[in-house]
């Protein structure tokens, strides 16, 4: 597991990362996201001994994390980190021998992964004769080839179209499954709920939410949906439900605590009065707990 505790890091006057802590947990994948200059690329540069610490510290496994224990983490930067006029075997070869690699066996993971992402054919191209997304393809390579102990990704799925990205998630899932850890971040929030055990969002260099995706949904007060087969006005007079809106036959509701039972009289009268086609709790989609949690 990768914990960081309290990190702090200033830019002059600007405080980009002000007290963070989360953890990294193993075999589980963790969404890294907020808006642009949140703090989420300084703290993974952080984490990666990239960048000093103002205060706080990153520890793996409940101990001060090592150069060693950085070398054995898949990272990939935001920005690429490619020579362009290299090809890209060699490329990725090279860097699989500077992970401890032999050559031999860093040419068979990078084949493999080139396979997987459709480019083992463009393996003797030069980097800059591929597209934007394909760079994209073999930075992820270079990050997963060399079997890591962890992995922390900034931005791993930018640029890629919908097939790169099923491929990339499946690679995730496949490292996931043998218990590593992974932090990743992404504007895509919709990806993010869709493979993410736990999430934690940054707002001004600051955690504002830290947990797993099923608990932050099920935070704050329960919404529900009634669907009646006529007018549902009458729900504004019920005592303990808060009322956001009525149109016609629906009404979107919370039921507080403060009035025991509420949710079941509310029923019972609802029933009472005619057929009743729905009611359902509101779960509400990362995008609505993100803009919550960040205003």
């Amino acid at each position: 597991m990768i914990e960081v505790q309290g990190l702090s890091r200033r830019f002059g006057d600007v405080v980009a990362v002000d007290d963070v802590s989360f953890a990294v947990h193993d075999g589980l994948m963790t969404g890294f996201v907020g808006g642009n200059g949140a703090g989420k690329t300084t703290t993974m540069r952080m984490i990666m001994g990239l960048l000093a610490l103002d205060g706080g510290r990153v520890t793996w496994d409940g101990r001060p994390i090592t150069a060693a224990d950085r070398r054995a983490v898949g990272y990939m930067p935001e920005e690429r980190g490619l020579y362009p006029k290299q090809r890209i075997l060699d490329q990725l070869v090279y860097l699989g021998e500077l992970a401890g690699m032999s050559a031999d066996a860093a040419k068979q993971a990078v084949m493999e992964h080139l396979e997987r992402f459709g480019l083992a054919d463009r393996a003797g191209d030069k980097v800059e004769k591929l597209s934007l997304g394909n760079q994209q393809r073999v930075q992820i390579t270079a990050a997963l080839m060399t079997n890591p102990a962890a992995l922390i990704l900034d931005e791993p799925f930018s640029g890629l179209d919908p097939a790169a990205v099923d491929s990339m998630a499946d690679l995730l899932r496949e490292h996931q499954a043998r218990g590593i850890p992974i932090l990743f971040s992404s504007h895509q929030l919709d990806l993010v709920e869709r493979l993410c055990d736990r999430l934690v969002i940054l707002a001004g260099g600051r955690v504002v939410a830290d947990g797993r995706a099923d608990d932050l949904r099920h935070q704050g007060p329960a919404r529900h949906r009634l669907v009646l087969d006529g007018d549902a006005g009458w729900v504004r007079d019920l005592p303990g439900v808060h009322v956001h809106d009525v149109d016609g036959s629906t009404a979107l509701l919370e039921i507080g605590d403060e009035v025991p039972g509420a949710d079941q009289a509310l029923l019972a009268e609802a029933m009472r009065r005619g057929r009743v086609l729905e009611f359902s709790r509101i779960v509400p989609p990362l995008s609505e707990i993100y803009r919550e949690v960040t205003a």
